[in-house]
């Protein structure tokens, strides 16, 4: 298994949820867990996803979602998940 964890946030609209997991799907990325919440019309999610049967290089992953942002008024990031583990190790 192969984890990434992808973070969004930004100012809540209709559609995000759906782009994001449309957009993963499309590149065989399986979802293993996911958290979101909306305070005060800002809507934020960390996905924790599977990679390893998505032919998709992870640059490209990192970059289509990137773009998905871009389009939306959002950050979305997406860490190796080995990566993140060691930026935020206590």
């Amino acid at each position: 298994m192969k984890k990434a964890i992808i973070t969004v946030v930004g100012r809540d609209t209709v559609g995000i949820l759906a782009r994001v997991c449309t957009f993963l799907a499309s590149n065989q990325v399986n979802i293993l867990d996911i958290s979101q919440t909306v305070v005060q019309d800002y809507f934020n999610m960390m996905m924790i996803a599977d990679t390893a049967n998505s032919s998709t290089p992870f640059a490209d992953l990192v970059g289509g979602l990137d773009g998905i942002g871009k389009e939306m008024g959002l950050q979305i990031k997406c860490q190796k998940s080995e990566i993140f583990e060691k930026m935020h190790r206590i």
